[in-house]
């Protein structure tokens, strides 16, 4: 866990079993885990996904391939889930969640969608533009600070909501947030081969051709690497074999009693 910005939104149960093992291989490699989920339906039907980021924020297929082949090995060490999984190992995306206190001050000034695991004042879901993120008054508590874009009647536009206590956070997918990503991936050099659109102008406009997204949460710009399941042995119980009627288990299978039979013929005599 990075001491100078922890996570301070973090998973439950199995996938925060996960994350205790998969975020001390991803900081030997240089990347901060991001988040751990596990979906899908036991008995081989499970994915883990693992996303993760260099500190600026980027993470390249190539990043993806390293952190997948070096979390593999140790997944099957600590074998933390017992079913057979696919390990999804992806980049946050554009409209990415936001787990760090640093993450707020990030994108301060982009629009999320917050859903409180602890309701405040009643209320357990907000919207609203990020003004990033400082120590709560009277606590010690670290909050993000949000000018709600939900607000109804005469409810407080400006609101501070606990880091700790969020279930999840994200940013909402927009055009000026794509030209940002697009930005801070230029400028940070690692900008996707795909984004041949991007140009500068004489007049140093940046120029962006956007995609059109389906919807909001279309991972946009997001770099995913699939590792299939390994199966994992299973023990089943034998299922005994139906008898015949008149016969009986308890001994090995010995050769049929020899004895006349209803139509054998009688020995001859001397």
């Amino acid at each position: 866990m990075s001491a100078e910005d922890p996570r301070l939104i973090v998973e439950t149960g199995m996938a925060a079993r996960v994350a205790a093992i998969v975020e001390p291989v991803l900081e030997g490699l240089g990347f901060r885990l991001v988040r751990v989920r596990v979906t899908g339906a036991s008995g081989g039907g499970s994915t883990l996904q693992i996303m993760a980021e260099r500190p600026d924020g980027s993470f390249t297929i190539d990043d993806c391939e390293a952190a997948s082949r070096a979390l593999s090995p140790v997944l099957d060490v600590e074998d933390p889930i017992v079913e057979a999984y696919n390990l999804e190992m992806s980049s946050p995306g554009i409209d990415r969640p936001l787990v760090r206190a640093g993450d707020f001050d990030r994108w301060a000034g982009y629009e999320a969608r917050i859903e409180m695991a602890v309701a405040q004042d009643g209320r357990k879901r907000f919207r609203g533009i990020i003004e990033g993120s400082g120590i709560i008054e009277g606590s010690a508590g670290t909050g993000a600070r949000l000018k709600r874009t939900d607000v109804k009647g005469d409810e407080t536009p400006d609101v501070v909501l606990p880091i700790e206590e969020i279930g999840e956070a994200r940013l909402i997918l927009t055009d000026d947030l794509i030209r940002e990503a697009l930005r801070r991936a230029k400028a940070a050099g690692r900008a996707n081969e795909d984004d041949d659109d991007f140009d500068e102008d004489d007049d140093g406009e940046d120029d962006f051709e956007l995609p059109e997204p389906d919807n909001e949460n279309d991972p946009s710009d997001q770099f995913v690497v699939v590792r299939p399941a390994t199966p994992r042995p299973v023990r089943t119980t034998p299922v005994p074999k139906k008898l015949k009627p008149g016969r009986t288990t308890g001994g090995p299978r010995g050769p049929k009693p020899k004895g006349p039979g209803r139509h054998a013929k009688p020995k001859p005599t001397r």
